[in-house]
């Protein structure tokens, strides 16, 4: 039997494909997404989000350079100058084109919904460009008009730091999301921009100020891409119960995230300890909350830990057989793996 097709609300694979790094064309043994494990899960496309790293400071950092989270706790990721985060956005945009042109027609950009039921029947890979952390957008959104001709269609205001449009939750175990103040009259500017455009807004790494301000000046559905339930896991990236009945009332969606940090409720990132049932656990819980049509999948996939028997996108028959052995039958297991994903964007894409 064919795995039941899936469409991905976030991943991080660009980051490490291409330019001397991992092959998206051969299957590997290292990160979670490439082609081939791809089509082995039935991972049909997804969201590919372009992200901009911290600068590198000098201060207290692990063997693999990376604060230790004890100084991360102390020092918060500072804002980013425009025109470093400018040139990552471009060096990475670039990249992925390069993969889509090296494809053979394998793998395409997706600008609509019908794009993705297109590419569904031609065997094509959809690639949806998601800037994670607006931090390369400018003031007066010159940036977001032609990154939208590039193919952008969706946007995270913020990743987990400051930028001029709002400010980001840090990435603890335990606390809540209302840290900090909401977004700043440029970020609300930008907010109605993306609407206008056709351009679906995530809030997963917003403080809980910040999501408020989105649901109070968007006209569009709250969406986060790839989230979990605080209610579970106390993870300060998690929505509280009422963030989740807000996007309920928005006939939004929240896209379940695989990190392990974020689906326990001890909050650590051991794979080796964590089972894809947790994954399991969060959708039943937001689905039963906030309704089967407003839960999908938002693997953050290549850009954090995954429990060991997922794995990797290969991996996804065995989360599809977790949820069927829960009562999910083959209509809720469609709406969870694309159909969800496909209503929002119809709700706030421009077709």
């Amino acid at each position: 039997m064919a795995p039941t097709p899936i469409f991905d609300g976030h991943n991080d694979t660009i980051q490490h494909i291409g330019e001397g790094k991992r092959s998206f064309f051969r299957r590997g043994a290292k990160g979670h997404i490439d082609l081939p494990r791809a089509d082995e899960g039935g991972l049909i496309g997804g969201c590919f989000a372009i992200w901009v790293p911290d600068v590198e400071l000098d201060d207290d950092r692990d063997a693999s350079g990376n604060l230790s989270p004890s100084e991360r706790k102390k020092n918060p990721s500072p804002p980013l100058e425009f025109s470093y985060a400018y040139d990552h956005l471009f060096d990475q945009l670039h990249r992925l084109y390069r993969i889509v042109g090296e494809s053979d027609g394998e793998v395409a950009v997706v600008r609509t919904t019908n794009d993705i039921r297109y590419n569904m029947g031609s065997n094509v890979f959809s690639v949806e460009i998601h800037l994670e952390g607006a931090d390369a957008i400018d003031e007066d959104l010159d940036t977001l008009e032609w990154l939208y001709l590039a193919g952008l269609r969706s946007l995270g205001i913020v990743w987990s730091r400051p930028n001029r449009f709002g400010h980001g939750v840090p990435i603890r175990r335990f606390g809540s999301p209302d840290i900090g103040p909401g977004l700043s009259d440029a970020g609300k500017a930008l907010v109605r921009a993306c609407n206008e455009l056709g351009i679906m807004l995530d809030v997963s790494h917003l403080n809980e100020a910040g999501f408020w301000d989105v649901a109070a000046t968007s006209t569009k559905p709250i969406v986060a891409t790839h989230s979990n339930a605080n209610a579970l896991a106390p993870a300060v990236r998690n929505l509280t119960d009422k963030q989740l009945d807000a996007v309920r009332d928005s006939d939004g969606i929240v896209g379940i995230n695989y990190h392990c940090g974020f689906l326990r409720k001890d909050g650590w990132s051991s794979p080796a300890d964590t089972s894809l049932s947790l994954i399991g656990d969060h959708l039943v819980y937001i689905a039963e909350r906030i309704g089967i049509d407003r839960v999908a999948l938002g693997s953050d996939f290549d850009g954090a830990a995954m429990p060991a028997d997922l794995k990797d996108a290969a991996g996804l028959p065995r989360l599809m057989d977790d949820l069927r052995s829960r009562g999910f039958d083959d209509d809720a297991l469609r709406k969870i793996g694309y159909e969800n994903w496909l209503r929002i964007f119809d709700a706030t894409w421009v077709q």
